[in-house]
């Protein structure tokens, strides 16, 4: 698979653990049955575009041979997922509203994810790049305990971990290099409506690097270095904006694994690629236009980002 390229570092290897489901999507556009889904589904394609990506994960008995190929088809190492013979995929149903700023969750059957516990194969636990997708915060740990000093480590979480495993969740907080949250999460965490300064909370908590997420409004980095926000791509057709979070997340560390860098420029240029791929996975049902579009999509949108993010120098 042709990957971006970024810069001439050679690319370093990224490990990726999350939650890989089957969806059924009901939106104010369509509806959509046994959908691929799953946090470490999106990040793991988002990633591919950059990097070599290392799958950890848990299927059950009815996960699909034509899923598994569009894993094979973006090259993703899939030593680390797991088929538990002994019951279904994670299975999950959703509805959207009207303007889609709201979803009910309808069904969830945890089936084989209830028992999984992410054993790292042999090598990957010395992956020097890590995204810990969204999945119980407990579980994170797990991993990070597998870990052989990781060079940069990213985290994702929910409202859910918030409300019932917080002390895990503030431990996966203070010990990876970025978390990232969306906006309602972070005022979640530190009971701060406004964003700026939940996000400075965030980093007395404990977190080194702070992402927040704003979805249609873009997203904002909090740094030592100082302070960025990044509008979000102008999409005009949106569809289903599930996992689009998890895509923004899978595109940043895939660009910071691509760079071999992870200083304040470099996270700015992975939200750019974030900010694209996160835009095209709300295009369509699934990951099925992230996996289409391919890398001249990508760098056409991170092109339009940095033509309406700049500023004149007038004289």
């Amino acid at each position: 698979m042709q990957r971006i390229q970024i810069s001439n570092a050679t690319p370093a290897p990224l490990l990726i653990t999350g939650s890989i489901a089957y969806d059924d999507i009901i939106t104010p556009r369509g509806n959509g049955e046994k959908l691929i889904g799953g946090s470490a589904s999106y990040a793991s394609l988002a990633a591919s575009y950059f990097t070599d990506v290392r799958l950890v994960g848990v299927v059950g008995n009815d996960f699909l041979n034509k899923d598994r190929e569009r894993f094979r088809i973006h090259e993703i190492d899939t030593k680390g997922l797991h088929t538990d013979e002994s019951g279904p995929t994670l299975f999950w149903k959703g509805k959207y509203h009207e303007n889609y700023n709201r979803r009910d969750t309808m069904t969830i059957e945890l089936g084989v994810f209830a028992n999984f516990r992410p054993e790292l194969p042999a090598g990957y636990e010395q992956t020097p790049f890590v995204l810990l997708a969204n999945i119980a915060p407990g579980l994170h740990l797990h991993v990070l305990g597998q870990m052989q000093s990781p060079r940069f480590v990213v985290a994702d979480s929910m409202d859910l971990w918030i409300e019932i495993a917080r002390p895990e969740l503030e431990q996966v907080i203070k010990r990876v290099n970025l978390f990232v949250v969306n906006d309602s999460e972070a005022e979640h965490l530190t009971g701060e409506s406004n964003v700026i300064v939940a996000g400075q909370k965030l980093r007395e908590i404990g977190a080194k690097i702070v992402l927040i997420k704003k979805g249609e409004h873009g997203a904002l980095l909090f740094h030592e270095d100082g302070l960025f926000a990044l509008p979000a791509y102008p999409v005009t057709q949106l569809h289903d904006p599930t996992g689009a979070g998890d895509s923004f997340a899978g595109a940043l560390i895939g660009t910071l694994a691509a760079l071999q860098r992870t200083d304040f420029e470099a996270i700015k240029l992975g939200m750019l690629y974030a900010t694209a791929a996160a835009s095209l996975t709300v295009e369509a049902f699934s990951c099925d236009r992230l996996e289409s579009a391919g890398i001249t999509e990508i760098e056409a949108r991170v092109k339009t980002l940095r033509t309406i993010t700049a500023l004149p120098q007038l004289d």
